[in-house]
Parts: structure tokens; sequence; C-alpha cells
């Protein structure tokens, strides 16, 4: 693979809009065409700034991107690209395969306008059962598959795999403490007394009868649950014809564990151990794609997404983007069932065939069993655009009705409310919460640790308004600096400020420094007795005023003030937590997570530590002479 790029066209003349725009944007492609070779590849349009506006892949570079410089054949969405570019940059790869790889990891990583974007891309949490340990651990897990042992999984939800895992103890009898808590264990745990573990750390069950265990659990995961539940069965059977009606009892608890985590599987799907079921549904110009997964035959959940798009793009091109990028980071099983067939579907099902390193077929089943899934996909996604159609529309009126009680030219198109949260002064955080024309944008949050006010600060502590202007003077300092131009996105129509008269003015005042006067304010202060319903509203240059008890604008701009006030109280509580937990020894430099682990697993405490003589130190394995003379000195200061 290689890389060849060219960026001299910043210069080109012209307007980014209209006919001179686009002449332009053809004119920076067409001067990269006769230096472009016919092998495969990806390109990237960039903008002035050099953002990416749009990647792409080729079978042959040079054919792909001269159809950009005819841009009067393309839609239009097409030509407001080409017009914004100023520069292109291209790789060039040694199959399409490579080039269609190469194509979603980019455009996950740059996220370009002009592409099918999907939005929320985390990881799935697995279940592991460890295999480099004596006495395996069941635990949740999440991200790369580093340690050794078998991993089950995808699972929909974190819920859905802790509520597996909590049965498949119950079960399973299987520990999942931490492997340093097991070694430290001198008599068994709460888990022993209820029922969710054999205790091995204490030697109440042998290792060969815990591998046992372990054994079950692994074919029960693995699509052989039937088989598992016969065999308890009888065993219970036999428990009782001898009147060990004890032992009896406690296979019966098993069998109904495992009864429990099958009925949380409310569609199952026969014939197929491992697959994914992929189904989209369109309309208004949205889409939305369910993902169901099954895994031994049995439904480990399903999850919505709904990908980023131009509003005229066909489905199968929709559904063609998100295989791709959704496949990015996590291994493909060797069936997906998909309810339209994809653009480019034999070299989608080749390329991740390549990464998954085994075959995986994409099918689009028209009928039998294999089409029920799909169809009952299609419907939870039918009906999960429909709310959030519905959602939207609720959404855009509540903006709208902004817009026109505040006499804004147009409704706001970004809304960032601000809000504190402190104890006295102590642990004071500053929030920032964004709503777009869809909704909350979770992902714009921002949280601000307060520098200025209490200890060390030039306010005193709990001052309300010293704290607002340092999170606004920082903020939009930031902005001034990374976003002059406002091109970006990332500058609000209004600002909305948690607070009377008084936080309205810091806000003021604050713009006035920074020499901003394009973004509309308004304050919130809480009604008599601080009771919602009776908030009365204040705008710059303005008098007070109130909304209508059951208007449904109120209730929108309580939702947004509530959704930033527990936003700042999250984020205050976890501040604190991490403070009343920390440790002396995390102000010791040189000090990691790894030494203060053996530290207190060899003391018992951090006080031990701070009693222990030299010689003590030294004897801590991975403790070094020289790291326990300053562990010694951070103690002994004064001596």
């Amino acid at each position: 693979m290689s890389e060849r790029a060219r960026t001299g066209h910043e210069a080109v003349p012209g307007n980014s809009e209209g006919h001179r725009g686009l002449a332009s944007g053809a004119a920076v492609i067409q001067s990269y065409l006769q230096t472009l070779p016919t092998t495969p590849g990806v390109y990237r349009m960039l903008n002035q700034r050099g953002d990416a506006l749009y990647v792409g892949k080729a079978h042959q570079l040079r054919k792909r991107v001269a159809t950009y410089a005819s841009p009067s054949k393309l839609p239009i969405r097409l030509q407001r690209m080409i017009a914004e570019t100023r520069s292109m940059e291209f790789v060039t790869t040694h199959t399409e395969v490579e080039a269609l790889l190469l194509e979603s990891n980019l455009i996950k990583k740059l996220r370009p306008r002009y592409n099918v974007l999907l939005r929320d891309d985390k990881t799935f949490p697995h279940i592991l059962i460890t295999g480099d340990h004596d006495f395996a651990q069941l635990m949740k897990h999440r991200g790369a598959r580093k340690r050794e042992g078998r991993y089950f999984g995808p699972f929909a939800s974190a819920g859905a795999v802790n509520r597996t895992i909590a049965a498949l103890q119950r079960a399973f009898l299987l520990r999942n403490c931490s492997d340093s808590i097991f070694r430290s264990r001198t008599r068994p745990c709460l888990q022993f007394h209820i029922k969710r573990c054999s205790a091995p750390c204490v030697g109440r069950i042998s290792q060969e009868d815990y591998a046992a265990l372990v054994g079950e659990a692994h074919e029960f995961l693995t699509g052989h649950s039937g088989k598992v539940q016969a065999r308890l069965a009888q065993r219970m059977e036999e428990a009782s014809d001898a009147l060990e009606f004890e032992v009896a009892g406690r296979i019966r608890d098993r069998i109904r564990a495992l009864t429990q985590v099958q009925a949380h599987q409310d569609i199952n799907l026969s014939g197929l151990d491992d697959a994914d079921v992929i189904a989209l549904h369109q309309e208004g110009g949205q889409s939305c794609v369910q993902v169901f997964f099954f895994r031994g035959g049995r439904n480990y959940g399903n999850r919505a997404y709904f990908p980023s798009h131009d509003r005229h793009l066909e489905p199968e091109a929709v559904l063609s983007a998100f295989v791709g990028q959704f496949y990015d980071n996590k291994p493909p099983p060797r069936i997906v069932l998909l309810s339209h067939a994809l653009a480019e579907h034999e070299l989608i099902a080749e390329a991740l065939s390549t990464r998954a390193e085994r075959k995986v077929q994409l099918l689009t089943p028209r009928r039998g069993d294999k089409r029920k899934p799909v169809e009952h996909a299609t419907a939870n996604a039918r009906e999960a655009l429909g709310r959030r159609l519905a959602e939207s529309t609720t959404h855009r009126r509540a903006l709208d009705a902004l817009a026109k009680r505040l006499d804004l030219d147009n409704a706001p198109a970004r809304i960032e409310v601000y809000d504190n949260s402190h104890i006295q002064g102590s642990n004071a955080i500053g929030a920032m919460i964004v709503s777009g024309p869809d909704g909350l944008m979770k992902n714009a949050y921002r949280k601000f640790n307060i520098k200025t006010v209490g200890a060390g600060g030039d306010a005193e502590a709990g001052d309300d308004y010293a704290m607002m202007r340092e999170v606004l003077t920082r903020r939009f300092t930031r902005a001034l600096k990374e976003d002059p131009d406002r091109s970006e996105g990332n500058w609000p129509d209004l600002v909305v400020v948690d607070g009377g008269r008084g936080q309205l003015g810091i806000a003021e005042e604050v713009f006035a420094e920074l020499g901003i006067d394009d973004v509309h304010l308004l304050g919130v202060a809480k009604g008599p007795d601080r009771n919602a319903g009776r908030e009365r509203f204040y705008v710059p240059d303005g008098g007070g005023f109130t909304l209508p008890p059951r208007d449904p604008l109120l209730y929108f701009i309580q939702r947004l003030r509530d959704e930033a006030h527990r936003f700042a109280i999250t984020t205050h509580r976890a501040k604190r937590a991490r403070e009343i937990t920390a440790s002396p020894l995390d102000e010791i430099e040189g000090v990691g997570a790894k030494r203060k682990k053996a530290l207190l697993l060899h003391f018992g405490s951090a006080r031990n530590v701070a009693r222990a003589g030299l010689a003590d130190l030294e004897a801590v394995g991975g403790i070094s002479k020289a790291v326990a003379e300053k562990i010694y000195g951070h103690f002994h200061i004064d001596q």
C-alpha cells in the first residue's frame, strides 16, 4: 500500500458556493487525473482547512475520480461537495477488498460530512470464561481480546450481559471475583452463601469438579443447553430417589437459572447457531437499522442505529456503508442475514471474510425460516424510526416555538445549557449539555473542573457567579481560537444559563469581553420555593417573563435545564467519590497502579505502608531500593 498527497490547491480562485465554486472544485479534481494510476485505492476530498469532506474507494482510481471532474450530471449533494473541494489525497492498494477495508476505517476515523456515518459504534460486551487460571473466572468483557479464555457474545447491552452472568452463576456456581481477591480469601464470601459460587478459593470444590462446571457452562453458551438441562434433570431425579433432597434442591435451582436465561431469548433462530440479522427501514429521508445478535441459536439482544446520510440515498447504499463500518472493529459471524441486497454484495462479503479470516456469508432471504427473523428485525426498525420521527417532530415544534418566543430569526440549530454543582465550593464542576434539531447531543457534552473558586483560586468557595464566569470564558475562548469563522458547526445559536438575572449578567459580561455578539442568551430562574412550573425567564435588555404552567415550551426548557442539572450532579458526585477513595499512595511519583496494588496486598492498607520501615518496603515484589526510599521519604519527610 502506498500514499500520495497533493495539497497545493488551496489558492484556487472562486467562491465556495454557486457556479464559480463548482467550477473551481472540478478544476482541482481535474488537475489530479493525469498522474493518477488505474490501480485500486482510496481517495479523500478535502476542504480549505484540510478537513475530509468525503472518503471513497475505487477499483480504478483514475476512472472513479474522473466522474467528479464533470459534476453537471451528479446529484446536488455531490455538487456541493465538489464546490467545497480544495485538495485531494490518495492511497493506492493492492486489491479492491483492501481499499474497501481502508475506506471503512477512514470514514469512522475522519467522519466526513458527505459519507454515510454510523453515529454510535461502541464495542459490544461479551461474556468471558478465563482460561489462564486453574479455577476459571466468569466475567463481563469489553474491548480487545487479550486475555486467554473463551469469549461468548456479542450482547446488545451491558444489562443483558449482567442478567446472563447472574443466571449463569446460579446455574454453574462459577466465581466472578478477580484473581487477587481469589488468592487472598480465607473463608467463603457472600456469593457462596447465596448459592452463586462453589467457593473454590477455600477448597469447597475440587479442581476436577470445578472444571466440569466450566465445561457445562461452555456447552450451554455454545447452544447445547438441552443436553446440559437433560443431564441436570437426570441427576436431580437420582438425588431425589436416593433421598438426598438438599442436593436435589440445589440442582433444581440450577435448572431454574438456566430456564431464566432462555426466557430472555424472546425470538430464536432455528437451524442457525451464530448469525447477525441486519434490517433497514427508511421513511421521511431518515433510516433506522436494527441489528439482532444470535449466538448458539439464541437471541443475545438487539440495538437500533440511525445513520447520518443524504435523505435521497437508496436503502442498498445506506446498508452497504453501514455494514462496512459496523464490522470495522468487531468480528462478523459466519452468516449475516440482510433485509436488502448490498450495493457491492460480493466485494463486501470478501472483505468481511478477509477480516474474519474465515468465510462470511451475506444472505438476503426472500422466504422460509431465515426470512422470519429478518421480517421481525424490519418491523422493529419501522417502529423505532416511527418513534424517532414523532419525537423529532415534537422537538422541532418546540424549537420553532422557542424561536418565536425569543424573537429569533430561525429555530436554533444548537442550544448549549450551563449549570454548576458543588458542596460549599468543594469539588466544583461546571457542566454543558447540548441540544440539536434531533434532540440531545450527548457526544457534545462537556464538563469543566472549576479552578478559580475555593482553595487555591481567586474567588471564594461557593461563588456561583465566578464559576459561571470561568466556565463560559474557557468554553468561548477556546471556540474563538479553534473555530473563529463559525464554520465547524460547534457554535451555539442560543446559550441557556441556569440562574436568574445575575447569572445572565455574567454571561453578558463574558460575551462582551470576548467580542461575541451573535449568540443569543436566556436565563432560567427557579420559581418561588423552587417550584417547577413557575420558572421565570430572562433575556438581555429585556424584562423577565413566565410561561403558562402547561405550555409545551415550558416543558421543553425544563427538560433542558433538568438534563444540565443531572449531568452536573452526576459529574460532581463522581469527582467527589474519586476524592473520597483517593489513596496517599497516589501522590507518590513513580508509584503507579501495579506498585500501588503490590503495596496494598503486602501491607493491607495505605496506613500500614506509611508505618513500614525501609527494609519492609524493599521486601515487596516490584519495589526497588530507589522506589522504597522514595516511598519512605514521602511519609517521613520531617525525619
